[in-house]
């Protein structure tokens, strides 16, 4: 159970679909799923009737406000009202839009999301933030609206491309380094586990990284506090992401975030080369080497990274790492740490 102050919240981990059958069966509700989830398991979709269901191009170019109201015009047209339940299967961007389109519609209706996708199983589902992208800016727009159920099964995980599941790799690798030395060893014992996509290991690192999320999100639900913490390496991510026209996608760019971020922390002393090169030794085994061949100049991501809606002065701001884990905020990131931390980057290819 997950609290808070909108409506507490419930999420179960499952072996299997026969929760998701049950959800399926409901004939009052509307579906809005992944189109590549739709195509890849059509035997457990087949109830659905077509006039309740939308199938989304799950891209960062329909993650957009107006995806999200072509969502509420069907669930208009199927005459829904509050008592209506919007149900959502896919990854991060499904969830996005299909929370916003709960959020909207009638200031609220019964939302239920199923995660397909590791980054999100282990991440987003959790949290209750819905962003949308506007005008070329990443996550510029956006609500806090959890799901009243989530259900993660990590049988949809098998499907995942390898850049998918790797994406989600970084958040949890992510997740485990902020949990201090044992996290770190953790990792570095469980990683290629996890890699070859082991479903027990995978499913202990998912719960263990909701665990970790759960406390930050249950003291700073709408993110004016600590929770800001939990955005180590996306200063740098978030970046990579958008001058890469999301060729790079989040959890990846999370991972190269965490290096970049790291550079800036040996830079100040504050972090050891040895132990930054200890973290690069995990991260690069799940950042594929297509992804260090993205041209990222480094102009385009400064002025990325000062077109975040997390900047707030005229500095740089930026989540920071020392030797022992602990984090920092930060205000005063110069252009030369961070043309010095990308460089390094583009050197690893």
């Amino acid at each position: 159970m997950i609290h808070s102050k909108i409506r507490d919240y419930e999420l179960t981990i499952t072996p299997d679909f026969s929760p998701m059958m049950n959800l399926l069966s409901d004939e009052k509700a509307f579906f809005v799923i992944d189109q590549n989830v739709y195509r890849l398991y059509p035997q457990l979709f087949s109830r659905v009737d077509n006039d309740r269901l939308f199938l989304l191009d799950a891209t960062e170019s329909e993650k957009t406000i107006e995806t999200a109201l072509e969502i509420c015009e069907k669930m208009i047209q199927l005459h829904a009202k509050r008592n209506a339940r919007l149900i959502s299967f896919g990854g991060g961007i499904t969830q996005d839009v299909t929370g916003f389109a709960a959020n909207v519609l009638y200031r609220g209706i019964h939302w239920t999301f199923v995660p397909t996708t590791l980054l999100a199983a282990c991440d987003s589902c959790i949290g209750g933030k819905t962003s949308l992208n506007y005008k070329g800016y990443k996550n510029l727009l956006g609500t806090f609206f959890p799901p009243e159920q989530i259900f993660v099964c990590s049988k949809f995980f098998h499907t995942l491309s390898e850049a998918d599941f790797q994406s989600g790799l970084g958040e949890v690798v992510k997740f485990n380094f902020l949990m201090g030395e044992e996290g770190v060893k953790n990792i570095e014992a469980n990683i290629d586990a996890m890699i070859q996509r082991d479903t027990e290991t995978t499913n202990r690192f998912v719960e263990s990284s909701l665990l970790y999320k759960k406390n930050y999100i249950e003291a700073d639900e709408f993110d004016n506090g600590v929770r800001v913490y939990l955005n180590f390496a996306h200063t740098f991510g978030h970046a990579i992401e958008t001058v890469s026209k999301y060729e790079i996608p989040h959890g990846t760019a999370v991972a190269m975030g965490m290096i970049a971020a790291n550079r800036v922390s040996v830079s100040r002393g504050i972090m050891s080369e040895q132990f930054a090169l200890r973290m690069e030794n995990t991260l690069y085994k799940i950042i594929p080497a297509s992804a260090l061949r993205v041209s990222l100049k480094p102009e385009q991501l400064l002025g990325a990274i000062k077109n975040d809606k997390k900047q707030i002065n005229d500095g740089v701001t930026a989540v920071l790492m020392d030797e022992t884990s602990q984090l920092s905020l930060v205000h005063d990131v110069q252009t030369q740490e961070i043309f010095e931390a990308y460089s390094y980057i583009t050197k690893a290819r």
